[in-house]
């Protein structure tokens, strides 16, 4: 899911070699943070959120089979 979440976002900036991803995971979720270089982060989000919507979407889809929340965040 990390590389995913990495893969998503390096095609989407101008900084790719900043994109990084924490993952913090506790009994019930797991929360992926997404950091990207301070100029892209309105890439990353989008108009009115719609890129970040579509990524979390995806991140969504594809943790069915994992039995806990999935949350991607995006942090500067």
């Amino acid at each position: 899911m990390e590389q995913l979440i990495t893969i998503i976002a390096s095609k989407l900036v101008d900084h790719p070699e900043e994109v990084r991803v924490k993952v913090t995971e506790d009994d019930r979720s797991i929360t992926y943070e997404l950091s990207v270089h301070p100029e892209d982060v309105g890439k990353v989000i989008g108009k009115q959120g719609r890129i970040v919507k579509a990524l979390r979407t995806v991140v969504t889809s594809a943790a069915v089979k994992e039995s806990k929340r999935v949350n991607v965040e995006i942090v500067s």
